[in-house]
């Protein structure tokens, strides 16, 4: 095992073994203290995660590996997310907190991840202009491959679904399975495109990936289990930190559920998401924070209400007044991303659009101004669907249509056009 790998792994479980310790040994800490030692511990597993998932893809080639490390990356948020939600079945305290997470984490990863990644294709495109001395146009927008549209399509489906939980006033569990039915439908499709493109791995995974076939797999497999493991253990105390915490802290609980939790969890996609921008990937990585997006709206929301009704709940997990003004607000982000991608051009100025409307949120606390924003981003989408409308049907129709096979990918500092 090459000596950097084993540096990064050996700090990873370093700062994931006190949480599992404390776990083991009964010990209670301060709230305070006990969100930063098991927070720790899940960003240390969520790493492991990532360079585990991205390595398996020189195993699984094509859009499959795309979505499976999509969602292995999002594992730490599924674990906190299904315990709110499995003890709202019985304590009806935690009801507010169980979709928190989700909403949260949703707009965190199209507001601030997407522009992000954008952002940094863009200026590593103008850098490598300038190096070749003004050579070719100054990019405008970044071009997705034509297999883009199968998540694209499926996660269009899922923003339109998605306005049927506030409308309802609850997530019933004949709608969870059905969304966990289009996920398993969306591994499906991706499992039958045939992708010729060669996948670059980067950090960690390139290490693991750059190991003979045998190593690898035992390599890979052993970070799947031992992260697995520590997420396990450290989800249920690190949830009940984050609301102990807001007490104790004097801040609203469920603020620190909604934001802090998902940017725990989801640091390490962002991460490995910019590092596939600064190589010039930025399509591929717009790709892999796309097919989270499904990932969240299918199998995460769907397994809510099933882990509710395991708690003890009803055939469906409620919503509050505050749940379904965030369920508003998220529904309409979604169905703006896809409205501005829809035509597999990410411009610029719509990432940057995106994310000032992703921090206005934080200004605009009150429920008239949270319903007014999002009647905003309702009329924009409206807006971009006009704009793009030949691309709405071929788009809709990805997810049923027979897949074609996907060519070499382009050199990838061309991305960015």
């Amino acid at each position: 095992m090459p000596p950097a790998l084993i540096r990064r792994l050996v700090l990873c479980f370093a700062i994931a073994v006190p949480a599992v310790a404390l776990r083991l040994s009964g010990i209670h800490l301060p709230p305070v203290v006990s969100l930063l030692v098991f927070g720790a511990s899940v960003v240390a597993a969520a790493f492991l995660l990532a360079w585990a998932a991205e390595a398996a893809q020189k195993d699984i080639s094509g859009a499959l590996a795309i979505a499976l490390l999509a969602l292995i990356a999002v594992l730490p948020e599924y674990a906190v997310d299904l315990y709110y939600a499995f003890r709202a079945g019985s304590d009806s305290a935690y009801t507010h907190f169980a979709a928190a997470n989700m909403t949260g984490s949703n707009r965190l990863l199209l507001g601030f991840g997407w522009p992000l990644v954008v952002i940094v294709a863009f200026a590593v495109a103008r850098k490598m202009r300038k190096m070749r001395k003004g050579a070719g146009k100054q990019p405008h927008f970044i071009r997705l491959p034509e297999d883009s549209r199968l998540d694209i399509g499926f996660l269009a489906i899922l923003a339109v679904l998605a306005f049927a939980i506030p409308l309802l006033g609850s997530i019933p569990l004949w709608l969870g399975f059905g969304l966990i039915g289009i996920f398993a439908l969306y591994l499906w499709r991706a499992s039958q495109v045939h992708d010729a493109r060669e996948e670059e791995f980067v950090g960690a995974a390139a290490l693991i990936a750059r190991m003979d076939v045998r190593r690898r797999r035992i390599t890979v497999v052993a970070l799947f289990l031992l992260s697995a493991a520590i997420i396990v253990t450290a989800a249920e105390p690190f949830a009940e930190a984050l609301v102990a915490s807001g007490s104790a802290l004097g801040i609203d609980s469920y603020f620190l559920v909604q934001w802090l939790a998902p940017l725990a969890s989801e640091a390490p996609e962002f991460i490995i998401a910019v590092m596939f921008a600064v190589r010039g990937m930025g399509a591929a990585a717009i790709g892999t924070l796309i097919a989270s997006k499904v990932n969240q709206w299918s199998l995460l929301v769907g397994s809510l209400p099933v882990a509710y009704w395991f708690g003890g709940g009803g055939a469906g997990l409620p919503m509050d007044a505050r749940q379904v003004e965030e369920f508003v607000l998220t529904a309409t982000q979604t169905l703006l991303g896809v409205a501005i991608i829809v035509a597999l051009r990410f411009h610029w100025w719509s990432a940057v659009g995106l994310a000032a409307l992703f921090a206005v949120q934080f200004i605009v606390t009150d429920t008239g101004g949270r319903y007014v924003l999002s009647l905003v981003q309702a009329v924009l989408a409206v807006g971009f669907l006009v704009a793009h409308r030949r691309d709405i049907v071929p788009t809709l129709a990805a997810p049923f249509r027979r897949p074609r096979r996907v060519e070499p990918a382009r050199v990838p500092e061309r991305e960015a056009h």
